[in-house]
C-alpha cells in the first residue's frame, strides 16, 4: 500500500473515487469515469436516501414517464463490476467528509440544489404558503416530504414562478385523478388530490412571457394533461420587446400561448372544459402574501419590461398594485444549493467555487450538477456537466496533480468500505437492497397498470431493502 501511496494513477491500481449523491449529475459522472479506458477506476456512489437517481425518481413529474426513462441509462452504468451503491448514508452524519477524503483517492460531489430561494416579502411563512420543493417533493412520495400535503381545500392557488417546476405543480393540482391514477404518483397524493376543491390554479411570473422558462412540450401539453382549457391575457402576448431577435424556442413558446389567448377571447370561454380553470399571467411580482392566521390573498406589483444596452430585459414595478384573493400559495422561484462544511460556499449563486469542476482550494475534491452550476438546465444537461468535471479530474491525473495516497490507517478504501460502512449505518442499501425495493415497488402498480406503486417512508424501504418484515 506504501507503493501506492507514491504512484500515480496510471498504475494498475484503479483511482478511487467516491461520488456524493446518485441524482443524474451523480450517475453521469459516474458514467464518464467507467466508460473512458485511459485511466483504471473504481466508482463509489454514496446516496442520503435509501432509493437513487434524485431528481429522477423525486422531482420529475409523475405524469412525464419518458423523462423518467433516463433512469435505464443509469441502470447500465450501476451493473458495471467496477462500481457500487451505498445508500442510506448520509455525509456528515454516519460518515464525514474528512474520512471520505482520507479513505478515497478523489471525491465528487454532487449533491444538487437542495434548498428552497425565498420571496423575501411579508406573509411568505403564512400557514397556505409553501415551497415548490415540497408540494413536488409529496407527490413524487419522497420520505422527507410524505406528511407535507398542501392544504387543497379552498377555491384557489396561485404558484409564483415561470419555469417548468411552476407549470408541474400546476398542471398535477389541476389534472383529472383519474389520469394521474396512471402513473407513480404517490398513494397519499392521490386520496389528497382527489378530495381538492380546487377550482382555479394561476401561474404568476415576473417578467414577460417571452422570459419565461418553460419548455415548449410542457407548455403545449397542458391543455390535454388537464383537460381544460389554459387562461392568457392576450394582451400580455402582444409583441414583445426585441421579439424579432428571439430563439425559434421562445418564438414556439409565444405562438403557443397566442393560441392560448385567442381562445381565452372565444364565445366558450376557457372556463368551457375541464373540472379546474388554468391561467397564466406575467408581469407581475408579489410584494405581499396577507391573510389572518392563514393566506388569503396576495399583493402583486404591476411590471413593465425594460431593455438594457446589452439586451437584458428587466421587470420594473411601475406603481400600479393588484389584489389576488389566494386559499393556497406555492413558491416555484428557484432552488438553491446548501454550504457543505468545510467546503467553500458562494452563498449568492448557492455553488461550490470550482474552476471546471475542480473545487478551489481543495485538494482531491471535484464538483458536477447543480452545486456546480447552480439550479439550472434539464435533466441531461447534467451529463455535460459532469464530462467537463470528469475532462478536469483526468487532466490532473495526466499532469500529476492527483496521484494514489494512503487511505486512513493504510486501509483499501475497495476492499474494507462496505464493512467500515455496516459498522456506522447498520442499514446500509446496496445495489441488490435497491433491487428489491425497484422488484416490489414495481410488482405494486402491476395489478392496476401503473409503472410503480412507490414505498414513501424511510423504514418501508429500509425493510424491503434489507428483507425483512415490514415495519408500519
Amino acid at each position: 500500500m506504501a507503493d501506492d501511496a507514491v504512484n500515480t494513477p496510471s498504475t494498475a491500481a484503479p483511482l478511487t473515487v467516491a461520488v456524493i449523491g446518485s441524482g443524474p449529475a451523480g450517475f453521469y459522472t459516474a458514467g464518464a469515469l467507467l466508460e473512458q479506458s485511459g485511466v483504471p477506476v473504481r466508482v463509489d456512489l454514496y446516496e442520503r436516501l435509501a432509493t437513487p437517481w434524485g431528481l429522477v425518481r423525486a422531482g420529475v413529474a409523475p405524469d412525464h414517464p419518458k423523462i423518467k426513462a433516463v433512469a435505464s441509462v443509469y441502470a447500465v452504468t450501476a451493473a458495471d463490476e467496477r462500481f457500487r451503491f451505498f445508500g442510506n448514508v448520509e455525509v456528515g452524519r454516519h460518515v464525514s467528509r474528512e474520512e471520505l477524503v482520507a479513505r478515497y483517492d478523489v471525491v465528487v460531489y454532487t449533491v444538487g440544489a437542495q434548498g428552497e430561494r425565498r420571496l423575501g416579502i411579508p406573509g411568505e411563512d403564512l400557514p397556505g404558503s409553501v415551497p415548490a420543493v415540497d408540494v413536488v417533493g409529496w407527490y413524487n412520495g419522497h420520505p422527507d416530504f410524505a406528511d407535507r400535503a398542501p392544504d387543497l381545500s379552498g377555491r384557489r392557488a396561485v404558484v409564483i414562478g415561470a419555469g417548468n417546476v411552476a407549470l408541474d405543480v400546476a398542471r398535477i393540482l389541476c389534472s383529472p385523478v383519474e389520469r394521474l391514477a396512471a402513473t407513480d404518483i404517490a398513494d397519499h397524493a392521490l386520496d389528497v388530490l382527489r378530495a381538492s376543491t380546487l377550482e382555479e390554479v394561476v401561474v404568476v411570473g415576473r417578467r414577460g412571457p417571452a422570459q419565461a422558462a418553460f419548455t415548449t412540450a410542457e407548455l403545449r401539453e397542458l391543455p390535454e394533461f388537464t383537460g381544460s382549457a389554459v387562461d392568457v391575457d392576450p394582451a400580455e402576448v402582444e409583441a414583445q420587446p426585441g421579439e424579432e431577435k428571439l430563439s425559434r424556442l421562445i418564438l414556439r413558446n409565444l405562438a403557443i400561448l397566442r393560441g392560448y389567448a385567442a381562445a381565452s377571447q372565444s364565445a366558450a370561454g376557457p372556463a368551457s372544459a375541464g373540472r379546474r380553470r388554468m391561467a397564466l399571467r406575467f408581469l407581475r411580482s408579489p410584494v405581499e402574501i396577507r391573510g389572518e392566521g392563514r393566506v388569503a390573498e396576495v399583493v402583486f406589483a404591476r411590471n413593465r419590461l425594460e431593455v438594457d444596452a446589452e439586451g437584458w430585459v428587466s421587470a420594473v414595478d411601475t406603481g400600479e398594485r393588484e389584489v389576488v384573493e389566494a386559499d393556497l400559495v406555492v413558491r416555484a422561484v428557484g432552488y438553491k444549493g446548501l454550504p457543505l462544511v468545510g467546503l467553500p460556499f458562494d452563498e449568492r449563486r448557492g455553488i461550490i467555487p470550482n474552476d471546471a469542476g475542480r473545487v478551489a482550494g481543495a485538494d482531491r475534491e471535484y464538483v458536477a450538477g447543480w452545486i456546480k452550476r447552480g439550479p439550472t438546465g434539464i435533466i441531461g444537461t447534467n451529463r455535460k456537466c459532469a464530462v467537463e468535471t470528469v475532462a478536469t479530474l483526468l487532466a490532473d491525473v495526466a499532469e500529476g496533480r492527483l496521484a494514489h495516497h494512503p487511505g486512513a490507517g493504510g486501509v483499501d478504501p475497495v476492499g474494507e468500505a462496505e464493512s467500515w460502512l455496516r459498522e456506522r449505518q447498520p442499514d446500509l442499501v446496496t445495489e441488490a437492497g435497491w433491487r428489491l425495493i425497484d422488484a416490489a415497488e414495481r410488482a405494486s402498480g402491476e395489478p392496476a397498470g401503473r409503472p410503480r406503486v412507490k414505498l414513501t417512508t424511510l423504514g418501508a424501504l429500509v425493510d424491503t431493502a434489507l428483507n425483512r418484515t415490514l415495519t408500519v
